[in-house]
């Protein structure tokens, strides 16, 4: 059975131990493990994790398969970016499937459902950053119709940037 479902307050901990997990397995060779214990110690900390649940244009949830969170996701409505004339823009800024269960075609469900919330919320378009030697992840954006439409470095720590691709697709 698979299920998407809101985050709440209450799952933070484990909200915080998934996004951690599942940005090391996807992201974990893109700069020292120095740079990378920094960046996840920071970000996916249960008190920033809080901060950006409580913002009213952010929107987490996780997904089930049988039984088991394996993945999740944020939204960001009336995220504007500046190349992009089309107002308002959603920023998928997080869309995580644990590695072990990549091949279900699970992240496809998590792509679509946040999709459907740009459109609830009238969002002219949807954008992303993705790392660009995230192979895997460009192809499935490519797949559902984003293109590239910029390069841009991507801050991990005080001595790493990452060179991220912006992909984007109009609504």
């Amino acid at each position: 059975m698979i299920k998407i479902h809101p985050i709440t307050p209450l799952d933070l901990e484990r909200l915080s131990v998934l996004s951690k997990s599942t940005f090391v397995s996807s992201h974990g060779k893109s700069a020292s493990k120095k740079d990378i214990d920094i960046y996840i110690h920071y970000t996916y900390s249960v008190k920033l994790l809080r901060k950006e649940l409580n913002d009213i244009n952010n929107f987490f949830y996780f997904l089930h398969y049988q039984n088991e969170i394996v993945g999740y996701s944020k939204i960001s409505i009336n995220t504007e970016y500046p190349s992009i004339m089309e107002k308002p823009l959603a920023k998928l800024d997080r869309i995580y499937i644990d590695e072990k269960y990549l091949d279900k075609k699970l992240g496809q469900m998590l792509f679509n459902f946040n999709l459907e919330i740009a459109k609830q919320r009238n969002q002219r378009g949807i954008w992303l950053y993705t790392w660009i030697k995230n192979d895997r992840a460009i192809r499935f954006y490519e797949k559902n119709g984003m293109g590239i439409i910029d390069e841009r470095d991507f801050k991990i720590s005080k001595s790493h940037s990452n060179p991220n691709y912006i992909m984007y697709k109009s609504l």
